[in-house]
């Protein structure tokens, strides 16, 4: 029996009165880069929040690798890289020192800390910009790194909130591919939250969230034809704008 590497169950989440996430549920299994698509407000944010602990969810549940949040964050978490909407590398600091003392946050020592952060800049053609300072690299680069950083303790999840928002066609495109190929080749879990329809692919699941409910979710193709559908565009105005007066 394959483990989710990410189950949400029955979640809801408010803001004083205000409802964020109203039941929320779904599921991401290894190897499947699952598009969480919705306009902004759709209660995105949120939902990261409460899968990476900065919130706390009262109403649900939630599992990463089998781990209850809750009751096991240290092994849930451990499994867990994210990527946030806002960077959150340190500017003073060499791309190669934001690594380091992130790998040793994880307790992954030197030697194998400088491994992996060759491994992960290489990938993604940034390993000989690794003595530079971050406040010298460009958006498209700071984003390679930050999502360098995530892999570094090779996670089973990875969380990407808006990682392109802000970035040139190029860029974004090196990101996408990147992404997926983690996908396929690494068997790893992607949930990536954006609101922007070109960044899925053709074999990747789509979860629709408006308005903090879940609209529609399935592989691409099955939803679209679901829904009568002829693009993921077209299914997305139709489950985010409603009918037309």
């Amino acid at each position: 029996m394959t483990i989710n590497a990410l189950l949400v169950e029955n979640l809801s989440f408010a803001y004083g009165p205000k409802k964020a996430l109203d039941k929320v549920g779904l599921t991401v299994s290894p190897g499947e880069c699952a598009i969480l698509l919705g306009p902004n407000g759709a209660g995105k944010s949120t939902l990261f929040s409460l899968i990476t602990r900065l919130y706390d969810a009262r109403e649900g549940r939630i599992e990463l690798c089998g781990y209850d949040i809750k009751r096991q964050s240290l092994q849930a978490l451990a499994r867990l890289g994210v990527v946030f909407q806002q960077t959150t590398l340190d500017p003073d600091l060499s791309v190669t020192q934001n690594l380091r003392y992130h790998a040793a946050l994880h307790g992954i020592g030197r030697k194998a800390a400088d491994r992996r952060i060759q491994e992960e800049l290489e990938r993604l053609a940034m390993f000989e910009r690794r003595g530079e300072k971050v406040r010298q690299l460009n958006g498209g680069h700071k984003r390679r790194v930050e999502i360098a950083r995530a892999l570094l303790h090779k996670p089973s999840l990875l969380l990407l909130d808006e990682p392109t928002v802000g970035l040139d066609m190029p860029s974004r495109q090196v990101i996408v591919d990147h992404v997926h190929a983690l996908a396929k080749e690494q068997h790893m879990a992607v949930l990536w939250a954006t609101h922007l329809i070109d960044e899925i692919a053709a074999d990747d699941s789509l979860i629709v969230l408006h308005k903090g409910a879940i609209k529609a979710q399935g592989r691409l193709n099955n939803v679209l034809q679901a829904h009568g559908a002829a693009s993921a565009g077209e299914l997305f105005a139709h489950l985010t704008q409603g009918p037309k007066a």
